[in-house]
């Protein structure tokens, strides 16, 4: 089973935090956010991570080297001179993900979810974990119905930054630079993007305020 963690953002709203590390080398409680993503991939028998790199991305290659400490082989996908956003860096990886289907993780969140091993239903072109919306969230991102991430006009969930995908999402896509966001919002509305509300511990490392407050706790 493959997985990617997509590391190659600035990081802006982290900065001043990320002018000197890449967002996925950031300390949560004396642990660096991708070796704690790589560990929980090892352990739920993930055994290719592809990670992309941008942003001072060298240091992560000099971190985590060849993954073997972790459990895992890390091959890389570099995207220096053009960060792709989400879904450009991910269609750029595609052959190296192997199988089908894969997971993809956002390098800047603290979780203790573990990826499942299970099948994805033959109806489902993706699936998305959810989480209760946060209070610094003025609102959610989908719907959760019957297995289902929808569209909705009070939306109760946000999208976690995880989420299992098959290669044919991305058969229309074209390569370059562009979000999965709105491919995602296409799939809610035609009944093919799954989802699971995880209820764990979870939490979006994304200001240097939040960061502070995981630190203090």
């Amino acid at each position: 089973m493959p997985a990617m963690i997509l590391a190659a953002g600035r990081g802006e709203r982290l900065r001043p935090v990320t002018d000197s590390i890449p967002k996925a080398m950031v300390e949560v409680r004396g642990e660096v956010l991708i070796d704690r993503h790589l560990g929980m991939l090892a352990s739920a028998g993930v055994d290719t991570v592809v990670v992309n790199l941008g942003w001072l991305g060298e240091k992560i290659v000099e971190h985590v080297g060849s993954g073997e400490q972790f459990g895992v082989r890390v091959v890389y996908s570099p995207e220096y001179d053009n960060v792709l956003e989400t879904g450009g860096g991910i269609l750029r990886a595609l052959p190296m993900l192997g199988s089908d289907p894969f997971w993809v993780i956002n390098a800047e969140i603290y979780t203790e979810f573990i990826v499942p091993d299970h099948p994805l239903p033959d109806d489902l072109s993706a699936e998305l974990i959810l989480v209760p919306t946060p209070s610094h969230k003025p609102h959610g991102d989908f719907d959760l119905i019957d297995g289902k991430t929808r569209n909705g006009d009070d939306p109760q969930l946000t999208y976690s930054g995880i989420a299992r995908y098959r290669h044919a999402f991305f058969a229309a896509a074209s390569p370059g630079r562009f979000s999965v966001a709105p491919m995602l919002r296409e799939a809610a509305d035609a009944g093919t993007l799954g989802g699971t509300l995880f209820e764990g511990r979870w939490e979006d490392v994304g200001t240097p305020e939040r960061l502070a407050d995981l630190n203090r706790r």
